[in-house]
């Protein structure tokens, strides 16, 4: 039988070779797989923009960069190609959207959340003629919504925009890596690193060192404290982070609001 080794506040998953599964069953719940593809967070502004607002502590207007040339192209119900993916992301990034919109970090643009090919229309679902589409969708943590834009990979267009408030997709990459960056630097995060420094001997200063993994977080009004009772609304996660080839550490009791760049304990 497995053991939590109870140390700090975080528990470190004894074993170096835990599987997914079996730390679900320890941590009472089922872990989710890891969401997104963004490494990078929201687009900033270009360079040159950046050094015209230098001297008036004005930030620099959002460049919106040319959408580049169609480069490799699938075909039909073909995932999306690499070119496909750049392409249709930068379509969708319009000026508005860039000079509105605020990411993880609070940098200008949106999250990107995910790029994936629009499913067909159901009435010609085997069309292979069909117009190729993909759905491409941002976070924006300045009014907290998620929009949608729907892409015309053969007429390079939008066609559909959608804005949806309080939903709560998972979370990408890089909002996991902020997530962890905001309860490592926590006085709530000493526990994790103690218990990282036991399981490795190091001290954690950084979410590179962690394998994380994450769930959204709603509130539920009477059961956890009131700095939460946002989330829904906000962007709210738990993490589950893991040592690099080695253990999981349990940090279930603490809730990131990353709307509000802020850790809450729950209990």
């Amino acid at each position: 039988m497995r053991k939590i080794v109870h140390r700090h506040l975080g528990k470190v998953v004894a074993g170096t070779a835990i599987a997914v599964a079996g730390t679900a069953v320890m941590v009472g719940i089922t872990l989710p797989g890891t969401a997104g593809a963004d490494d990078s967070g929201g687009t900033r502004g270009g360079q040159t923009a950046q050094q015209a607002a230098q001297g008036n502590g004005t930030p620099a207007p959002g460049v919106v960069e040319q959408a580049p040339a169609e480069g490799e192209k699938g075909k039909g119900l073909d995932p999306l190609t690499d070119d496909e993916t750049k392409r249709v992301e930068q379509i969708a990034l319009n000026r508005q959207l860039l000079n509105s919109g605020e990411n993880v970090k609070g940098a200008r643009g949106p999250q990107r959340l995910t790029v994936e090919l629009t499913e067909p229309d159901t009435d010609q679902p085997d069309n292979t003629n069909a117009p190729r589409r993909a759905d491409v969708t941002f976070y924006d943590y300045r009014n907290d919504t998620v929009v949608t834009k729907t892409v015309n990979l053969d007429t390079g267009k939008v066609e559909e925009t959608s804005t949806q408030h309080d939903v709560q997709p998972p979370l990408s990459i890089a909002e996991q890596t902020e997530a962890a960056r905001l309860l490592i630097a926590d006085p709530l995060g000493a526990g994790l690193k103690a218990d990282y420094k036991d399981a490795t001997g190091k001290e954690l200063t950084s979410p590179d060192q962690l394998t994380l993994t994450s769930m959204v977080f709603h509130a539920t009004p009477g059961v956890q404290p009131a700095e939460l009772g946002k989330c829904g609304e906000h962007r709210c996660t738990r993490l589950f982070p893991k040592v690099k080839n080695g253990a999981w550490i349990d940090t279930r009791d603490f809730v990131i609001d990353l709307s509000a760049r802020k850790v809450v304990k729950l209990g």
